[in-house]
């Protein structure tokens, strides 16, 4: 089998050679008509970041700081996904929302206190992505008022739905050269007395 492949060319790693991280790798202009799939993180080429339910919110932040992002999709013990956590919630107003509630101590709160469960995630279908500019990509995120957005396709050969893809309104903003801070409008009424019972 060796014989039927020669081997490629090599050459010294010239003198000028630069090391570049992810952020600093130029990218095609993107514009608000451009395809959305260009500011689409790609989960299907990245590895997800995780952590546990029971995790603590200090293991969670940390591994967030180490990873250099802002979201973690949230597993339980047979590593099924359960939700997911971002570092508003992690430093936001639900670690001490959940405190006064619960009398607990910071260190004491885990992940499931203030994480996103799956029940309430919205998502979108990759085929509708696929013909999408990134304006309304960012016209959907400011509806849902929310900073990320899942995006699943179906398997037809499993018959599931796969999570392939996440946006975020961070890496839209950077990528653009604008800024997008979205505030989540209360939808329910159980929200709207949720704010003002423990008002930001």
């Amino acid at each position: 089998m060796d014989a039927l492949f020669h081997p490629l060319p090599t050459t010294p790693l010239p003198a000028n050679t630069d090391l570049l991280h992810l952020e600093d790798r130029p990218g095609r202009p993107v514009t608000h008509d451009s395809c959305a799939l260009e500011v689409m993180t790609d989960l299907r080429v990245l590895d997800p970041v995780s952590i546990t339910e029971d995790a603590t919110l200090d293991a969670a932040h940390a591994l967030m700081v180490s990873r250099a992002i802002r979201l973690l999709f949230i597993t339980d013990d047979d590593g099924h996904l359960t939700g997911l956590v971002t570092a508003t919630d992690v430093l936001g107003e639900r670690p001490m929302q959940r405190i006064h509630q619960d009398g607990k101590r910071h260190s004491e709160l885990l992940v499931r206190d203030v994480m996103t469960p799956r029940a309430e995630l919205d998502t979108l279908m990759l085929k509708d992505v696929s013909h999408a500019k990134v304006g309304q990509l960012i016209a959907t995120m400011k509806q849902l008022g929310r900073q990320h957005a899942l995006v699943v396709e179906h398997n037809a050969h499993s018959g599931h739905h796969e999570l392939c893809g996440l946006f975020s309104t961070s890496h839209i903003a950077r990528r653009l050269g604008v800024s997008l801070n979205f505030i989540r409008v209360p939808q329910t009424f159980s929200e709207i007395q949720q704010r003002l019972t423990h008002p930001a």
